[in-house]
């Protein structure tokens, strides 16, 4: 019997279809997030990724603050795919299940903290979409999961710096404007193709 793919794999997924739709010219363009070129975007998210690996094995991960861009390289598809692949090769039943701290709400089973990084993966894939003038569709339901991720870890992530001002969203949004709003993204600044 084959398991359903959770949100994150689901977000896994969407989010490589961004990258591999990225023309190889567009790399350096700027992204949503401010001071990030489209390669430092896919470097943070290849971070992540290595990040995942790190937690389970209590070791430290690489710095993906500083260059992240260096992460995804000459070759930013290949990149994200290798550590793509690694991540999913570390996720063993007994790593899923592995207690991992997350934050002031004390431990997570990896397999739950895995679900609140559906956030990361949807917006990075928005902000990846845009900086690379891609149109991108972003399911409806990890959508909804990751506005209500948001509203639980937001505050705690603009307080460290994460993330910039709320902006209000127009009357009437869509929950994703309202996610992109809440999390500081200005749609209008980065249209979509």
């Amino acid at each position: 019997m084959t398991r359903e793919p959770s949100g994150y794999d689901r977000a896994l997924d969407l989010f490589e279809g961004v990258v591999v739709g990225v023309p190889a010219g567009a790399w350096d363009l700027p992204s949503p997030c401010e001071a990030w070129s489209a390669r430092d975007l896919l470097g943070h998210v290849i971070g992540g990724q290595l990040e995942i690996i790190a937690l389970i094995g209590r070791t430290e991960p690489p710095d993906a603050a500083d260059d992240p861009g260096r992460l995804a390289g000459d070759d930013p598809v290949g990149a994200w795919r290798r550590a793509r692949a690694a991540c999913a090769a570390a996720l063993t039943p007994a790593a899923l299940a592995t207690p991992i701290p997350f934050g002031g709400f004390g431990e997570l089973p990896l397999r739950d903290l895995l679900d609140t990084y559906v956030l990361e993966l949807l917006v990075h894939a928005w902000d990846l979409a845009r900086a690379a003038g891609l149109a991108v569709r972003l399911d409806a339901d990890l959508v909804h999961r990751a506005s209500a991720t948001a509203q639980v870890i937001g505050t705690t992530m603009r307080k460290e710096g994460m993330l910039g001002p709320a902006l209000t969203p127009p009357r009437g949004a869509g929950e994703l404007t309202r996610l992109l709003a809440f999390l500081g993204r200005d749609e209008s600044a980065f249209p979509e193709a």
